[in-house]
């Protein structure tokens, strides 16, 4: 016996004092399940350029998804000379805008059961499919049924794009990545319009729609090849087809509410009341369903505990208070300022860009902060001051424009900082069922917004307002500059409220620790 043996065998014979034992044998024995904790993320056996690669597909992926929902609104005239019709071309926007918004979850949900690679083939599917139908539309009806189907398509690239960094960029890096996603989106929402306009003017309104072609070519080119390799973190399971359909229609509805109410029909109309029954009924329909479903479409304990109910409305009110604002601006600059409709398009640039660079700034700062969130407090309270300055002063156009952007830079920390902490809070297969929710909850408080914004227009001016893409006829409506500056007093005071409950949303989120490379190890982009 070697003296090995001899040190093993009088290891196995002492016993342990009898206070460390007592002590040990109070320890609790049960075993945790860590199924629903967020994962750590192993290395993804990803290159950085094939890294780079997937995300300048996704982006370009993004860019389609954006552009396509503003570049429609200046080619409605033309559109609608040629099909004769005109009381029905809002339809051209609204049937997108229904059908992207409603199947938001549904397509962050599949994800997680089927795997992104399918969903976002599916999605880029319908798009193009979508494209094509409307480019090749013989009248209104058949446009309008075409851009529905194309708003199924759009409505899944979004989640499903935003979830696949997610399974590809560790939580602590994952913040730089969604600012390069919240500019590719406002430089898609900026270009829209300008590049439906000359493609309405100069060449043909359906090359707003085979534009889409070669662009979604280059973007499935680029991404398929390298989605192979992506991590799967999918789980197989039966999908709840009634609870999907049930939040769906309760969308749909109450879209169909916000988009009606106050100018189709008056908001105390027995068919908007009725509307409105009909989407609570729907919506608690739903919520009865999720309680009892073995496994429910959109399982409801995903939305509570301490951080995802403060990182769903503190990103639903930054993107309603830039979106409420967008849409109405142009007519206080054509009221106030005397701007043309082409300049008024130019004086949003100050909102929309500096945004991006306050999503940059937080971005940045979580991948080398470990105290990640105060930058998007600090950014929602500046935010929430410049809007009070706004509120409460009378200002030149310059200045004007430069506490909007001022407010735009404090605006802009919030989406990096609500998106990454969302996916941070939850497990690796559920992760694209809580961005297909965020984006649902996003674009129903854009919608809210929009509507909220034009019914405070309506009030204080006792007139109605003209809303997206209608601008060009405020200038029959006699508004005289102050009664039009006092009124939108009441506008910058709501966005402020919002980005005061922001702030207080941020403060109450639990921060939870990001994994991913220390501060020493930044992750950049390609040059």
């Amino acid at each position: 016996m070697n003296k090995f043996d001899r040190q093993s065998r009088s290891a196995d014979i002492q016993t342990l004092p009898d206070d460390i034992a007592e002590e040990l044998s109070r320890l609790p024995s049960e075993v945790i399940s860590v199924d629903d904790a967020p994962s750590i993320a192993p290395p993804v056996p990803l290159s950085q350029d094939e890294v780079r690669t997937i995300v300048i597909s996704l982006m370009l992926t993004m860019f389609l998804a954006a552009l396509d929902q503003t570049i429609v609104a200046t080619a409605l005239p033309t559109i609608g000379r040629q099909f004769q019709d005109v009381s029905n071309l809002s339809w051209v926007i609204t049937a997108y805008l229904l059908a992207s918004t409603a199947v938001a979850p549904v397509f962050g949900t599949l994800s997680d059961i089927y795997g992104r690679r399918v969903m976002i083939i599916i999605s880029l599917s319908l798009f193009v499919v979508g494209s094509i139908l409307c480019a090749i539309a013989p009248n209104m009806p058949m446009l309008i049924l075409a851009r529905g189907l194309q708003g199924l398509g759009g409505g899944g690239i979004m989640p499903v794009v935003q979830t696949v960094i997610s399974d590809v960029v560790s939580p602590r890096e994952r913040g730089q990545y969604q600012a390069y996603f919240s500019s590719v989106w406002m430089v898609g929402g900026i270009l829209g319009p300008v590049i439906g306009g000359v493609f309405a003017e100069h060449l043909h309104w359906s090359m707003i729609f085979w534009i889409n072609l070669p662009l979604a070519a280059a973007a499935i080119t680029l991404l398929l090849p390298k989605m192979k390799k992506i991590p799967v973190f999918h789980r197989k399971r039966k999908v709840d087809w009634l609870g999907g359909v049930l939040l769906m229609a309760s969308a749909v509805v109450f879209m169909l509410v916000l988009t009606w109410g106050g100018t189709r029909f008056p908001w105390l109309s027995p068919t908007v009341l009725a509307m409105v029954g009909g989407a609570v009924a729907l919506a608690v329909t739903f919520v009865w369903h999720a309680l009892r479903a073995d496994e429910p479409f959109l399982p409801l304990p995903l939305l509570g505990g301490t951080v995802a109910p403060f990182a769903l409305t503190a990103g639903g009110c930054g993107l309603g208070a830039i979106t409420g604002l967008t849409v109405q601006l142009p007519l206080y600059y054509e009221q106030v300022y005397h701007l043309s409709a082409s300049e008024a398009g130019l004086a949003l640039i100050p909102l929309a860009a500096v945004s991006t660079v306050g999503a940059a700034v937080a971005g940045r700062t979580m991948a080398r902060a470990k105290h990640y969130k105060r930058v998007a407090i600090i950014g929602t309270s500046w935010a929430a001051l410049c809007g009070l300055g706004l509120t409460l002063t009378t200002l030149p156009l310059w200045g004007l424009l430069m506490l909007m952007a001022a407010f735009a830079l404090g605006l802009g920390t919030t989406f990096p900082v609500c998106v990454v902490s969302l996916q941070n809070s939850v497990a690796r297969p559920q992760v694209g069922t809580i961005t297909g929710a965020m984006n649902f909850f996003r674009s129903l408080m854009s919608s809210f917004t929009v509507a909220a914004f034009a019914a405070i227009l309506l009030i204080a001016l006792g007139i109605d307002v003209p809303l997206a893409g209608e601008h060009h006829a405020a200038a029959s409506v006699a508004i005289p500059a102050d009664e039009m500056r006092h009124a939108f007093r009441y506008v910058f005071g709501a966005a402020t409220a919002l980005m005061t409950t922001a702030a207080l949303c941020l403060i109450a989120m639990e921060e939870r620790p990001l994994a991913g490379p220390s501060a020493k190890q930044p992750v950049e982009m390609a040059e």
